[in-house]
Order: C-alpha cells, then sequence, then structure tokens
C-alpha cells in the first residue's frame, strides 16, 4: 500500500467518524434517550408520534397493491434467513477458536428497536422487525465471511468487484508474490489479536 493510498484511506475513516458523531448529534435533537441500550422518548414527543399513526385498516386500503402481493414470497425468506443464521453462528463459535481470531459480536449486528415508534402501526412494526432482522443477519454473515477471507486470502481480485467488505483494501495486490507466505502470517497474527489488519 503506497503512503498516498494509505493517507487516503485514513482520511476516508476520520470522516466517517465525524459523519457519526454528526449524525449522532442529530438524534440528540429527536429528544431521544439512551438507558443502557434502551431507548426513550419524551413523552410529547411520544404524544406526537402516536398522533401520526396510521390506522391498520387505513395502511391496508391505501398501501399499493404489490406490496400485499408480494409479502408471502418477501417473509418466506425467513427460512434460509434463520438457517444462515444459525449456520454462521456454529460455524464461527467452532471454527474462529481454532484460527484464534476474534468472534464477530452479533448483537452489533441485529438491532430490534424499530417497534418503539408510536407512528408506526403493528403491520408496520412487524415489517421493520422483519427488515431488522434479515439486514442484521446478512451483515453479520458477511462480517464472519470477510475475517474469514482475511485469515485464508487476503488477495484483492484482479477485476473491480463491487460491494468490497471494509476489510478488502487492506488485502495485498493481485500478484503480489513477494513474501506473500510472511505476509500471511503477519495477517493471522494480527487477526489472532483482534487488531485491524494492515497488510502492506
Amino acid at each position: 500500500m503506497t503512503p498516498r493510498i494509505r493517507a487516503l484511506r485514513d482520511q476516508i475513516a476520520a470522516l466517517q467518524a465525524e459523519l457519526l458523531d454528526a449524525l449522532r448529534e442529530q438524534e440528540a435533537d429527536v429528544l431521544i434517550r439512551l438507558h443502557v441500550q434502551r431507548v426513550e422518548f419524551e413523552e410529547s414527543v411520544r404524544q406526537a408520534h402516536a398522533q401520526l399513526k396510521t390506522s391498520v385498516f387505513r395502511w391496508l386500503v391505501t398501501n399499493r397493491p404489490q406490496n400485499l402481493l408480494t409479502g408471502p414470497i418477501i417473509y418466506s425468506l425467513i427460512v434460509p434467513l434463520v438457517l444462515l443464521d444459525l449456520c454462521v453462528s456454529l460455524y464461527q463459535a467452532s471454527c474462529f477458536p481454532i484460527y484464534r481470531m476474534a468472534k464477530v459480536r452479533r448483537s452489533d449486528y441485529i438491532a430490534f428497536d424499530r417497534h418503539k415508534l408510536e407512528y408506526l402501526n403493528w403491520i408496520e412494526k412487524f415489517h421493520c422487525t422483519y427488515c431488522a432482522y434479515g439486514n442484521g443477519v446478512l451483515a453479520f454473515a458477511s462480517e464472519v465471511a470477510a475475517r474469514t477471507e482475511e485469515y485464508f486470502c487476503p488477495i484483492k481480485h484482479a477485476q473491480k468487484v463491487l460491494g468490497c467488505h471494509d476489510r478488502y483494501e487492506r488485502f495485498l495486490a493481485y500478484g503480489e508474490a513477494v513474501d506473500f507466505s510472511t505476509k500471511l502470517e503477519e495477517t493471522r497474527c494480527k487477526l489472532s489479536e483482534g487488531a485491524s489488519t494492515d497488510v502492506h
């Protein structure tokens, strides 16, 4: 990794941190208080939210018909999602200790809090809970797979690929054969320490 690329990467990381801070400040303006993983709204905000809630009947009447028609297909994915969740959790629990890799905290990726929003009716809350689980499982599985790839094959592809995980930018360049085994072992050592890996 060249010094310029390293500097740009550090600059991007700093901007991402700054953006997260700004988003947290904006959330505070909505009068949200966090109490040990519990979200609470001021009473005035809760009352205002409750007045904005759409009744289930009105929601069913005004909802797009295609949304209702595709509902069974969407919710049928719960089976492969739960299976993926179980398989990835089992794989990580059994293999990561053998590799001496830090485990991915599942709770960092799957959050259930949208059901506390008073402006959502029970159907909307159910949808939000399902989406939170589905996307959370996929993000959790993606991070487990990313750490696995970093352990076994931290090499970039020759062609550009979309949707790369955050660890990909630290991988070795395609065709960088000099000291590959040494660099691979360094990567694995850093992973076993739970540190972010910088293989260059």
